[in-house]
């Protein structure tokens, strides 16, 4: 079912929060919207152009550093891996040289993946 359609004091309301955000807050704003978005089922636009969204694969309880990297890559196959090769292989090297806990090792990678993501976005619509 279609949701009405955004009164005009909502809409004012909703450019007053997003015009008080910095810049990363907005983001998060977007991806969350994304979010509802794609768990209501709801198509925003026909697909015509439709940026490709990241595949949503839950992180197991005991996974690895090594796991992660793999279901990153997986969940953001649009991403230019070479990009991500060099601050991804700095923190494995954090992980098995300086011996950083892998829960806060993944912590990291997944706001690694989701930063990448937010430039490839910004870039196909043409924001950065």
């Amino acid at each position: 079912m279609a949701a009405p359609p955004l009164t005009s004091a909502s809409r004012q309301r909703l450019l007053a929060c997003w015009h008080r955000l910095a810049h990363a807050e907005r983001e998060t704003l977007l991806a969350f919207a994304e979010f509802l978005v794609n768990r209501a089922g709801v198509s925003p636009s026909d697909g015509a152009g439709a940026i490709p969204t990241p595949q949503s694969i839950p992180r197991p309880p005991t996974e690895t550093v090594i796991g992660a990297i793999r279901r990153l890559s997986q969940s953001y196959a649009m991403l230019d891996r070479d990009a991500l090769l060099h601050e991804a292989s700095a923190l494995m090297s954090a992980h098995v040289l300086q011996g950083r806990p892998a829960s806060e090792v993944i912590e990291e990678l997944e706001a690694l993946f989701a930063r990448h993501y937010q430039h490839y976005r910004a870039k196909l619509i043409g924001q950065d």
